[in-house]
């Protein structure tokens, strides 16, 4: 693929006030989710360590992310091209998206939330990127993945891709859709 190939169609880079909101919703949807999971992701580190924060993500995370839809009255999910669980793969526009906050993310650039409109509904895109305490889960196997968490990964998720990642890489993207007069 081209780099930039079908992506900014449908781009909305106006600084009106529709988009400057569309954008703070959006970005505060995103950011109010990650919070809730990674307060919940820290206990469970520190009451049960890396294994017992594994099974709370795989028990816990899509019901925490889908609580926050309801709360905000939009639908967000967290998706990739490498994901670890099948719900979580990222489609054809996402996959888009994906590579272009990863270009952006290579190139040292500023990386912007997307966002698109169609009529009333808003889709927002923005890059979900690794810190250190994710190589625990999503680092690479023996160097940052403990034999016994990779064990329990490749039960969890036998079909898992969600490995090998570094510090400072796009992980995945936030893909929230939102009515903006709701």
């Amino acid at each position: 693929m081209r780099k930039g190939k079908g992506i900014g169609k449908g781009i909305n880079h106006s600084k009106s006030n529709n988009a400057e909101s569309a954008k703070e919703r959006g970005l505060g949807y995103a950011l109010s989710t990650k919070a809730l999971l990674g307060q919940n992701l820290i206990a469970s580190i520190q009451k049960k360590g890396t294994l017992g924060a594994l099974a709370f993500c795989n028990v816990n995370a899509q019901t925490l992310t889908d609580s926050m839809s309801k709360l905000h009255k939009a639908t967000i999910r967290r998706v990739s091209d490498k994901a670890r669980n099948s719900k979580n793969k990222a489609n054809m526009v996402e996959l888009q998206y994906l590579e272009k906050f990863k270009n952006q993310l290579a190139d040292s650039k500023e990386i912007e939330p997307i966002i698109y409109k169609q009529g009333e509904d808003v889709h927002f895109y923005y890059p979900i990127i690794t810190n250190t305490m994710c190589l625990q889960c999503h680092g690479s196997p023996i160097k940052d993945i403990k034999p016994l968490t990779l064990k329990k990964i490749n039960e969890l998720y036998p079909n898992d891709l969600a490995i090998g990642y570094s510090e400072n890489e796009v992980r995945g993207i936030w893909s929230i859709s939102f009515n903006e007069k709701k």
